[in-house]
């Protein structure tokens, strides 16, 4: 059966994002070299996590993760990943305002829903068929479906730093209970893996 997966980077003080998100910092001032590194520089080694992060069948994330802009919509922003994003699936932006779907190169269509995370999630089930849905985030997005119990599968990758502030994992999840499946270690990041109970 399909499930609702998420994937996270986070420092170990549970960090996912920095403040004052821009153009120029797209996770704010939190140190994305070190928090990505893992995906970019050591690539061959992660490249079962990296590739277990690219089939779902519909993805789900906020409107920080899709852009900087805040307020109305800047229409040509087609978002950060230029003419072909990683997701290759529908991706369900959360946002307040409205805006026309985006077709992208590689089979990824931005839809953007104004009705919140409910709606955001049973849209992408939709459109994911027998495939899982994946939270894309940010943390903000994801800690929405934790605290209200929708993710059954969260893939947690641990970086080892200390980032020291920002947007914080888990905020607002409290109670939230979960199974710890799997673990791996490599010098750059910890993989972990929970199933919701």
């Amino acid at each position: 059966m399909p499930k609702v997966t998420a994937n996270m980077m986070i420092a170990l003080d549970g960090y996912a994002a920095g403040e004052g998100q821009s153009l120029e910092r797209p996770f704010g001032d939190i140190d994305t070299d070190r928090l990505e590194a893992w995906r970019f520089d050591h690539a061959e080694e992660n490249a079962e996590e990296i590739a277990a992060i690219a089939t779902a069948g519909a993805y789900v994330m906020g409107r920080n993760m899709f852009g900087p802009d805040r307020g109305a919509w800047d229409l040509d922003w087609r978002g950060w990943w230029g003419p072909n994003p990683p997701y290759h699936a529908p991706t369900f932006v959360l946002c307040h305002r409205p805006r026309p779907s985006i077709e992208m190169e590689g089979g990824t269509v931005f839809h953007f829903v104004t009705d919140g995370i409910d709606a955001a999630l049973e849209r992408a089930r939709e459109a994911a068929g027998e495939k899982d849905v994946s939270i894309a985030g940010g943390p903000g997005t994801l800690n929405q479906y934790l605290a209200a119990g929708h993710v059954d599968e969260l893939r947690l990758h641990v970086a080892p730093f200390v980032a020291g502030g920002g947007e914080a994992l888990f905020a607002g999840a409290g109670g939230l209970e979960l199974t710890p499946v799997s673990s791996r270690a490599t010098p750059h990041v910890t993989h972990l893996v929970y199933r919701r109970r």
